[in-house]
Protein backbone atom coordinates (compact mmCIF):
# COMPACT_ATOMS: atom_id res chain seq x y z
CA UNK A 1 0.00 0.00 0.00
CA UNK A 2 1.25 3.48 -0.85
CA UNK A 3 0.66 6.35 1.39
CA UNK A 4 0.76 9.56 -0.72
CA UNK A 5 2.97 12.28 1.61
CA UNK A 6 3.44 15.58 1.05
CA UNK A 7 6.10 16.70 3.04
CA UNK A 8 7.49 20.31 3.64
CA UNK A 9 10.09 21.84 5.73
CA UNK A 10 9.62 25.55 6.27
CA UNK A 11 12.14 26.03 8.19
CA UNK A 12 14.62 24.63 5.53
CA UNK A 13 16.61 23.03 8.06
CA UNK A 14 15.97 19.21 7.39
CA UNK A 15 18.39 17.49 5.23
CA UNK A 16 16.96 15.34 2.16
CA UNK A 17 18.35 11.77 4.14
CA UNK A 18 15.78 13.09 7.11
CA UNK A 19 12.82 13.68 4.69
CA UNK A 20 13.28 10.61 3.68
CA UNK A 21 13.48 8.54 6.88
CA UNK A 22 10.16 10.26 7.85
CA UNK A 23 8.70 9.64 4.69
CA UNK A 24 10.14 5.98 5.16
CA UNK A 25 8.95 5.54 8.69
CA UNK A 26 4.81 7.05 8.04
CA UNK A 27 4.98 4.24 4.93
CA UNK A 28 6.15 1.61 7.37
CA UNK A 29 3.25 3.28 9.46
CA UNK A 30 0.57 2.83 7.05
CA UNK A 31 1.62 -0.83 6.27
CA UNK A 32 1.15 -2.00 9.57
CA UNK A 33 -2.00 -0.03 10.11
CA UNK A 34 -3.80 -1.08 6.90
CA UNK A 35 -4.31 2.17 5.67
CA UNK A 36 -6.24 2.34 2.74
CA UNK A 37 -4.38 2.55 -0.95
CA UNK A 38 -3.21 6.11 -1.71
CA UNK A 39 -4.71 8.08 1.39
CA UNK A 40 -2.74 11.18 1.79
CA UNK A 41 -1.13 13.00 4.19
CA UNK A 42 0.53 16.06 4.76
CA UNK A 43 4.03 16.62 7.47
CA UNK A 44 4.76 20.16 7.58
CA UNK A 45 7.80 20.93 9.78
CA UNK A 46 7.87 24.58 11.23
CA UNK A 47 9.16 26.89 13.79
CA UNK A 48 8.29 27.38 17.11
CA UNK A 49 6.50 30.70 16.52
CA UNK A 50 4.03 29.17 13.64
CA UNK A 51 3.34 26.22 15.82
CA UNK A 52 2.56 28.77 18.48
CA UNK A 53 0.38 30.44 16.44
CA UNK A 54 -1.41 27.15 14.99
CA UNK A 55 -2.13 26.20 18.95
CA UNK A 56 -3.87 29.28 19.74
CA UNK A 57 -5.84 29.75 16.41
CA UNK A 58 -7.52 26.44 16.60
CA UNK A 59 -6.68 25.04 19.98
CA UNK A 60 -6.79 28.29 22.29
CA UNK A 61 -3.65 27.79 23.80
CA UNK A 62 -1.34 30.40 23.24
CA UNK A 63 2.46 28.44 23.50
CA UNK A 64 4.30 26.38 21.41
CA UNK A 65 4.03 22.80 21.27
CA UNK A 66 5.71 19.62 19.75
CA UNK A 67 3.28 18.57 17.19
CA UNK A 68 -0.46 19.21 16.07
CA UNK A 69 -2.18 17.17 14.06
CA UNK A 70 -6.01 17.79 11.72
CA UNK A 71 -7.51 14.62 10.70
CA UNK A 72 -10.23 15.34 7.93
CA UNK A 73 -11.55 12.41 7.65
CA UNK A 74 -13.03 12.46 10.64
CA UNK A 75 -16.82 13.69 10.63
CA UNK A 76 -17.86 17.13 12.54
CA UNK A 77 -21.28 18.07 13.89
CA UNK A 78 -23.47 19.33 11.47
CA UNK A 79 -21.69 17.61 8.17
CA UNK A 80 -23.25 15.51 5.88
CA UNK A 81 -21.09 12.35 4.76
CA UNK A 82 -20.63 11.93 0.91
CA UNK A 83 -21.35 8.57 -0.45
CA UNK A 84 -20.91 7.57 -3.80
CA UNK A 85 -17.49 9.16 -4.90
CA UNK A 86 -14.82 6.69 -4.39
CA UNK A 87 -12.18 8.94 -3.94
CA UNK A 88 -8.39 8.07 -1.83
CA UNK A 89 -8.95 9.21 1.72
CA UNK A 90 -7.21 12.56 2.54
CA UNK A 91 -6.24 11.56 6.50
CA UNK A 92 -5.55 15.08 7.39
CA UNK A 93 -1.80 17.20 8.01
CA UNK A 94 0.67 16.87 11.21
CA UNK A 95 2.51 20.20 11.76
CA UNK A 96 5.75 19.40 13.72
CA UNK A 97 8.00 21.95 15.52
CA UNK A 98 11.75 21.25 14.86
CA UNK A 99 12.96 23.45 17.68
CA UNK A 100 10.64 21.28 20.24
CA UNK A 101 11.82 18.39 18.63
CA UNK A 102 15.54 19.36 19.33
CA UNK A 103 14.89 19.92 22.77
CA UNK A 104 12.90 16.86 23.51
CA UNK A 105 15.50 14.68 21.47
CA UNK A 106 18.44 16.57 24.28
CA UNK A 107 15.56 16.20 27.10
CA UNK A 108 14.98 12.48 26.35
CA UNK A 109 18.57 11.37 25.55
CA UNK A 110 18.05 10.22 21.88
CA UNK A 111 18.61 11.63 18.72
CA UNK A 112 16.87 14.27 17.14
CA UNK A 113 15.70 11.71 14.16
CA UNK A 114 14.38 9.57 16.24
CA UNK A 115 12.41 12.36 17.84
CA UNK A 116 11.43 13.61 14.74
CA UNK A 117 9.97 9.78 13.69
CA UNK A 118 8.15 9.52 17.26
CA UNK A 119 6.35 13.00 16.71
CA UNK A 120 5.33 11.89 12.86
CA UNK A 121 4.20 8.63 13.88
CA UNK A 122 2.29 9.91 16.95
CA UNK A 123 0.44 12.66 14.66
CA UNK A 124 -0.29 9.79 11.76
CA UNK A 125 -1.85 7.69 15.09
CA UNK A 126 -3.95 10.57 15.71
CA UNK A 127 -5.06 11.20 11.83
CA UNK A 128 -6.00 7.48 11.82
CA UNK A 129 -8.48 8.20 15.20
CA UNK A 130 -6.08 6.93 18.35
CA UNK A 131 -5.91 9.40 20.84
CA UNK A 132 -4.15 9.91 24.51
CA UNK A 133 -7.24 11.24 26.64
CA UNK A 134 -8.21 8.21 28.80
CA UNK A 135 -5.55 6.36 30.74
CA UNK A 136 -6.57 2.98 28.17
CA UNK A 137 -6.45 5.11 24.83
CA UNK A 138 -3.12 6.37 26.15
CA UNK A 139 -1.63 2.56 26.92
CA UNK A 140 -3.28 1.34 22.99
CA UNK A 141 -1.75 4.52 21.25
CA UNK A 142 1.67 4.75 22.97
CA UNK A 143 2.24 0.76 22.71
CA UNK A 144 1.16 1.23 19.12
CA UNK A 145 3.73 4.33 18.37
CA UNK A 146 6.69 2.30 20.35
CA UNK A 147 5.78 -0.86 18.14
CA UNK A 148 6.21 0.93 15.07
CA UNK A 149 9.06 2.89 15.76
CA UNK A 150 11.06 0.25 17.51
CA UNK A 151 9.99 -2.32 14.80
CA UNK A 152 11.08 0.10 12.06
CA UNK A 153 14.67 0.87 13.79
CA UNK A 154 14.15 4.09 15.59
CA UNK A 155 14.68 2.91 19.08
CA UNK A 156 15.43 5.14 22.07
CA UNK A 157 19.12 5.38 22.93
CA UNK A 158 18.73 3.42 26.39
CA UNK A 159 16.42 1.10 24.50
CA UNK A 160 19.12 -0.56 22.07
Amino acid sequence: MRLIIDLIDETNELVEEQLKTIEDLLQYAADMEEVAQDAEISVTFVTNERIQEVNREYRDKDQPTDVISFALEEMGEGEIEIIGIEQPPVLGDIIISIQRAKEQAEEYGHTFLRELGFLAVHGFLHLLGYDHMTEEDEKVMFTKQKEILNSYGLKRTSEL
